[in-house]
């Protein structure tokens, strides 16, 4: 169940020749990729290209129509392996996944693809995971392409140049049997806007037919001595075909003056944003009426050495915008310019940061500061002053990525806290996912995070420690890398790691996918396979299965009996509950239509009495749930202010179970609040309120009887 249908959208890629198609840069790459005659796609979610799976998932009748095979793959190991169809028959492939760590799982079958080459045009749609809305380290995949000998894309962010640079990626792998990237950064694949449609194209091959009809070419195979050709015929046959390639097509672009005494040349992600830059400065409009020669690399490697120098010539100064380090485009254009034997000076990273994202504000500066070095006539005398920090961010501090509200992970962490007050301080191997948030206050649990389900593997050093480590994974992560790479191994070695496994029922941290151990039925795939009859199967003895993770009490003498248990070997916990924000995005519209139509519809949420609140807020160093606040206590005799749950509150149960499993004040109550009650409810409500206020009448008139 992904957390987004594109069910509507994608009857667009049914559009044909001259019809006007419109939508967002995912749906442009899937309608480019019919264009071309894609034979199969593949890939493993991840952001900024998780929606992409899930537009390949929604729109897989229409492959099937046209004879294309979708695989939503294991893990991006597995995608890249995938695209072994297109070695030795005229396929064309195109598979996806986050990058750079997605792209860092296929290493080894993209080395392997490369080496050998392809004959049908392979494409690895990655999307590039960098800068300020990046949820990873900051690495950019530029330096796997060098290192493989892969071409590298980087379209300019607009729907048609995203759409040709798809269908020339492939003309491009197969002139050069070489697997082609292409980069879609966050911004480039949820911007929309329209291109002109052309027909869809079935295959020329399927991947049936080419199974039918098996074809061998052992010198693709990656062995000696075939590797040692390899490498010669990247450099010798496959780089210079891609070179005249991308040199005939035009795939880079030139925009503003033929002639000019300076020049910029720019990664093609970062047109747009550079485009802004020089309208600030004065030299550009809106529509890209640049004043300045601007060359502009949708193809990023290799770089074509006659349009560098080309460009360059007659030019006192050329800037080159790329983001991040090392500074690769900038090294090769040094190289280029000392082998023509020009003397155009190459301007980057001397001004440019040498990290970080290049945003407007960044490139606004770092031309400014380049004309007035280069051509201090056309430099602006001022720049607008940054706009003052509102003072409401003076006063507010930062607020740090947590737990949404109701997750069910939030317990897991409160019962761990209630452990370690028993047992101590325990080493805890965390991993990817939302999970990962325990790092943060309040609960300021996990030590490392190596990848995506991994955490046990990076707990496998601590056997000897005496202490058991705690590793946590998530269902995600446990299907993609966790059973073998994690539990398999601490089975074959016999470790005493603890592993607790967040099982949300798909892979939450993705977008809401399904994958083997979701219990919603799939029509296409195969579900409702256990994660504990998964870890049993490859020996793991000690499992439980915990299906309400919001049982606090459970939930910490399960982990007390694993961490203390004198059973051998690894153990694991299997904590179930849905993700609250993906449950609440399905329920709450249907709460609201029953509303609206009259039905009678019930809600949960819990509160704290003001006056049997203590105000020691152990509750919420226990929960951290953004629906637990503070405010003043009533009573005039206390200054420490008292907890309150405010209106953000789903009705989990999570801050009243941590008050019961920590032995907390009993301050928390439980009230459902009921929309279009029935005649029995509201008699029910009516007998309470008058049972309710007879009891505080009597207790206030206590009060004042002993007062006197």
């Amino acid at each position: 169940m992904a957390e987004r249908s594109f069910k509507k959208e994608v009857e667009k890629l049914r559009l044909g020749a001259g019809e006007t198609f419109e939508g967002e840069g995912i749906l442009a790459v899937t309608k480019a990729l019919l264009q071309a005659g894609v034979a199969y796609v593949g890939g493993y979610q991840g952001s900024p290209i998780s929606h992409l799976m899930d537009v390949f998932a929604d729109a897989d009748p229409l492959l099937r129509e046209l004879g294309v095979h979708f695989e939503s793959n294991a893990s991006e190991a597995a995608a890249g392996a995938m695209l072994a169809a297109s070695v030795n028959y005229p396929l064309r492939g195109a598979v996806a996944w986050k990058s750079v760590v997605g792209t860092n799982v296929a290493s080894d079958a993209l080395s392997n693809l490369a080496s050998g080459g392809v004959t049908g045009g392979a494409l690895v749609i990655v999307g590039e995971d960098y800068g300020e809305g990046s949820s990873i380290m900051q690495e950019r995949t530029h330096a796997f392409a060098m290192k493989s000998q892969m071409w590298l894309i980087d379209p300019r962010p607009n729907l048609p140049t995203i759409v040709a640079m798809v269908e020339k990626g492939f003309e491009l792998s197969e002139a050069s049997n070489t697997p082609v990237m292409i980069e879609m950064r966050v911004r480039s694949c949820h911007m929309t806007g329209s291109f002109v449609a052309r027909d869809n194209r079935r295959p020329s091959m399927t991947v049936g037919e080419a199974a039918a009809n098996p074809r061998r070419d052992v010198g693709r195979i990656v062995l000696p001595p075939a590797v040692f050709v390899h490498e010669v015929e990247k450099v010798e046959q496959r780089w210079p075909a891609a070179q005249r390639f991308v040199a005939e097509q035009r795939l880079n672009e030139w925009f503003g003056p033929a002639q000019d005494t300076i020049g910029i040349i720019v990664q093609g992600g970062l047109f747009n944003t550079l485009n802004r830059a020089l309208e600030l400065a004065g030299l550009s409009d809106a529509y890209g009426a640049m004043q300045v020669p601007v060359y502009c690399l949708n193809v990023t490697y290799p770089l074509i050495p006659a349009e560098v120098t080309a460009f360059c010539a007659g030019k006192s100064a050329v800037l080159i915008l790329e983001e991040g380090q090392p500074e690769f485009i900038e090294h090769e254009l040094n190289t280029l310019m000392r082998r023509a034997d020009l003397q155009t000076g190459i301007v980057g990273k001397d001004i440019m940061p040498r990290a970080g994202e290049y945003t407007g504000q960044v490139l606004r500066d770092g031309v400014v500061a380049f004309l007035r070095a280069y051509a201090p006539e056309r430099a602006p005398e001022s720049l607008p002053a940054p706009a003052a920090e509102p003072e409401l961010a003076k006063a507010v501090p930062g607020r740090p990525p947590g737990f949404c509200t109701g997750c069910p992970e939030r317990p897991i962490f409160s019962a761990m806290k209630l452990v370690q007050r028993e047992l101590g301080e325990l080493h805890v191997s965390a991993d990817i996912g939302c999970h990962l948030f325990s790092i943060l206050p309040p609960f300021h649990i996990g030590n490392t995070t190596m990848g995506y389900g991994l955490g046990t593997a990076a707990a496998s050093a601590f056997k000897p420690a005496g202490k058991r480590a705690v590793a946590m994974m998530g269902d995600g992560g446990f299907w993609h890398n966790g059973l073998t790479s994690g539990l398999g191994n601490a089975v074959f070695n016999q470790d005493e790691t603890v592993t607790i496994v967040v099982d949300n029922g798909y892979s939450a941290a993705t977008g809401g996918q399904d994958i083997l151990s979701s219990r919603a039925r799939n029509d296409t795939r195969a579900t409702n396979h256990p994660i504990e009859r998964a870890a049993r199967g490859i020996g793991v003895t000690w499992a439980r299965t915990l299906s309400r993770t919001y049982d606090v009490a459970k939930m910490r003498d399960t982990l007390r009996e694993a961490l203390t248990s004198p059973e051998a070997g690894p153990k694991l916990i299997v904590a179930q509950s849905e993700c609250m924000l993906n449950k609440q995005r399905r329920e709450r519209p249907l709460l609201a239509k029953a509303a609206k139509e009259g039905k009678r519809v019930v809600r949960e949420r819990f509160g704290v009495d003001p006056d049997t609140c203590t105000g020691d807020h152990a509750c919420i160093r226990l929960s951290g749930c953004p629906s637990l606040s503070i405010r003043p206590n009533p009573d005039p005799l206390r200054t420490h202010p008292v907890t309150h749950i405010d209106n953000s509150c789903v009705g989990c149960g999570n801050c009243g179970e941590v008050a019961h499993a920590a032995i907390l004040c009993p301050s928390f109550y439980k009230a459902r609040i009921v929309t279009n009650p029935t005649r029995w409810d509201r008699l029910k409500a009516r007998a309470r309120g008058a049972v309710i206020g007879w009891l505080q009448r009597r207790h206030a008139q206590g009060i004042a009887a002993r007062a006197f």
